[in-house]
């Protein structure tokens, strides 16, 4: 789903053509990893000395400690070895991520250390530290005992992955048909289309095998030098372009994902459905095999491992073995210190208390900081596939705090996290729980109307509890507005691959097993959305730097996910996502069929430019088609999470806005908006204002049943 970037061919196969450096062939890793002779030279000339107490040693230790380091170079490997709260950018900057490279959020990690130098191999001196040093070998005999550990850890961990249907786990075998028969089409049809590049294909590889060939004859490697600037952050560190054996690599890589691309792109697939699935899977082949993902070929980690003695591939095969203890067996590489947050602590903070408490969800009330607040009161129902302490991580940026500053009563829903035992709750008891929610605001506030914000898919099923009441006639809903909603599923974007039968029959016969689509399932369909930069690149942090994760507070979040009852999940899949009812036949739903048309109140929806998840343009037509004239479309710069979460205080984000005209496409739409610097909050409450009554003295929360953030929020998957 996620589009890669286009790779630059750097270094081409016909180096005879271009301008080059000469390096001997001993000019390697070794020399970029800043190590010299003299230590070495001693550890090997005191190995023969030690090596007899080892035995005795190595039956004495309590635990395994890393050898001590001298002063001098204490500091450089103190940058190696980061504690949790570091950001990969002050481990290291080998890492295939750094915070530099992140997109910019509006989230920062949690306080963090000074800039140490740069981390320098230990360099054993009397000059600089009188020290004894731990004897030779002892370090590589302490890790191996850690290794022995970990190993069967390891083998325990994954014997606790449990068995899934295959529909979860690959592509149905209609896609690999259809490909093959794409492929023998072709072979038949248009087989000088094919030749061509299988010619070209070997053409690139054997030019850039004979000259390698040719240079290792002659004595001397040599490094193309050409004019081309690497844009694969990936590849940024230098040796990629300067090292004989990374640029080689690097290029027959490149030379291989353009010949799979071609390939797949030259099929004439029998729908445009199967052409994104392929194109997908391709894409997503290319990235497993980035030589970024290996040890042997990757510079960073050669180097990384060099400089600590290999200490950071024992620590990256702590970090693998934790990721898989932590998540029952599977392989889900964590994004950050899952230690490093307590959420009504340091994230989710917000003042307020649990007025409600049922089987499905929490209500809290948040406590007001206004003396006077709008007589309407409004209802935030995020999504329950997270936690909706996103929209409140820390004061600065929480939209939660915000919003009580305006004077407004607010009341947030807290999800319960489902069990088993939720394995029959169904969409329709999602809606049921909306009206519920709204009986108890009214009880609490006395106040007959209210209005209604939905994030997501608490969006989307806002929509439906909004088409249901207009069936009903039941209008206490004053104003709705829509966050990143998407209600018209006739476009499924980068989900494509994920919305067809194969997949979702694998769903439903996950959750007849399990009774809920487990998390990490859900977890893994995002991440692989992005897969560079939620997968492999932290999978290269933590398990070939050997990086603990930092603490970072949207990361947590993103980790802090919750399971989906089975057949709610398959009502979403199947009757929204793959059968569009809402805007087709209707919804079917206690008795009345639901669409989009039904919805004739005021509503104002927010979209998201660089959103992947909800794609602006299917959210600005999911508008398009609601019943009501009086509604509003809010572009939002940057993406899912950051589009929304953007206060005013951080000046980044701007937004646009447009008319009332629904009737020509969202391009035209966008056209013909004007951008206005800085975040969309304070537009979005003029407009909500209008719609929120007179000022009224402030109401502060019942006693309840106890403080915010309440108990369900902590409750994880």
């Amino acid at each position: 789903m996620a589009s890669n970037d286009t790779r630059k061919n750097s270094g081409s196969g016909q180096g005879n053509a271009s301008k080059t450096r000469k390096l001997t062939p001993r000019q390697g890793v070794e020399k970029s990893a800043t190590t010299d002779d003299k230590p070495v030279r001693a550890r090997a000339a005191e190995q023969s000395d030690t090596s007899a107490k080892m035995t005795s040693s190595k039956a004495s230790k309590p635990a395994a400690k890393p050898a001590r380091q001298p002063a001098e170079a204490k500091s450089g490997q103190d940058d190696t070895r980061r504690s949790d709260n570091q950001t990969p950018t002050q481990a290291g900057q080998g890492a295939e991520t750094t915070t530099r490279d992140r997109p910019d959020t509006g989230f920062s990690a949690a306080p963090q250390p000074p800039n140490q130098p740069p981390a320098t191999a230990p360099q054993q001196s009397a000059d600089t530290d009188d020290r004894p040093a731990a004897p030779a070998g002892s370090q590589l005999a302490e890790n191996m005992e850690r290794i022995e550990a970990l190993t069967q850890r390891l083998a325990a961990a994954l014997s606790q992955r449990p068995m899934r249907d295959p529909g979860v786990e690959r592509p149905g075998t209609d896609l690999v048909v259809n490909a093959g028969l794409a492929m023998a089409r072709m072979w038949s049809e248009q087989p000088a289309r094919l030749l061509e590049q299988q010619v070209k294909y070997w053409g690139q590889t054997l030019s850039l095998y004979a000259d390698l060939q040719g240079q290792f004859a002659r004595g001397q490697l040599t490094v193309p030098e050409g004019d081309e600037v690497e844009t694969d952050k990936r590849f940024r560190n230098p040796l990629w372009q300067s090292h004989p054996y990374f640029n080689a690599v690097k290029t027959q890589y490149q030379i291989n994902a353009r010949a799979m691309r071609e390939a797949a792109e030259n099929l004439e697939m029998p729908s445009e459905t199967d052409r994104h699935r392929l194109n997908w899977l391709t894409n997503q082949i290319i990235d497993m095999f980035a030589p970024t993902n290996f040890l042997p070929t990757n510079p960073d980690a050669i180097q990384r491992a060099l400089e600590t003695e290999g200490e950071s591939l024992v620590r990256g095969l702590e970090n693998l073995v934790s990721d898989i203890e932590a998540h029952g067996g599977e392989m889900i590489v964590s994004l950050a210190d899952r230690d490093a947050f307590s959420v009504g602590e340091n994230i989710g903070t917000a003042p307020g208390k649990v007025v409600r408490r049922e089987k499905m969800y929490e209500l809290i009330q948040f406590s007001p900081s206004t003396e006077q607040v709008h007589a309407l009161p409004l209802v935030l129902f995020p999504p329950w596939i997270n936690k909706y302490y996103v929209l409140d991580l820390k004061p600065e940026n929480s939209l939660i705090r915000w919003i009580v500053d305006q004077g407004y009563t607010l009341f947030v829903v807290s999800w319960k996290n489902p069990d088993p035992s939720f394995a029959d709750i169904g969409l329709e008891d999602y809606v049921h729980a909306y009206l519920a929610v709204m009986d108890a605001i009214e009880e609490i506030t006395a106040q007959p109307r209210l209005n209604a914000v939905g994030y997501c898919i608490g969006g989307t099923t806002l929509s439906l509890a909004l088409a249901l009441m207009a069936e009903r006639g039941d209008d206490r809903v004053a104003s709705a507005t829509f966050f990143t909603t998407l209600t018209d599923f006739a476009e499924q974007g980068e989900f494509t691959p994920f919305l067809q039968d194969d997949f979702v029959d694998g769903i439903a016969a996950e959750v007849a097993r399990a009774g809920i689509l487990a998390s990490h399932l859900m977890t893994r369909t995002m991440s692989f959305l992005r897969a560079n930069d939620l997968v492999w690149g932290p999978a290269i942090r933590s398990y070939l730097m050997g990086e603990s994760p930092p603490a970072f507070d949207l990361l947590y979040w993103n980790g802090d996910g919750t399971n989906l009852p089975g057949r709610m999940a398959l009502d979403y899949l199947r009757g929204l996502c793959q059968q569009n009812l809402l805007v087709g036949d209707g919804y079917p739903m206690d008795g009345h069929a639901l669409h989009l048309r039904d919805i004739t109140l005021p509503v104002c929806a927010i979209g998201c430019e660089t959103d992947h998840i909800a794609p602006w343009k299917h959210s600005w037509k999911g508008v398009a088609q609601m019943g009501t004239k009086d509604k509003r479309f809010i572009l939002s710069e940057s993406g899912h999470i950051a589009g929304i979460v953007n206060p005013p205080s951080k000046k980044k984000y701007g937004h646009y806005t447009g008319g009332a005209d629904f009737d020509h496409g969202p391009e035209a739409w966008r056209e013909s908006a004007s951008l206005t610097p800085g975040s969309w909050w304070p537009t979005w409450q003029e407009w909500l204002s209008k719609h929120s009554g007179q000022m009224v003295p402030a109401r502060e929360p019942e006693d309840g049943l106890g403080p915010a953030p309440g108990t369900y929020v902590h409750e994880r998957a």
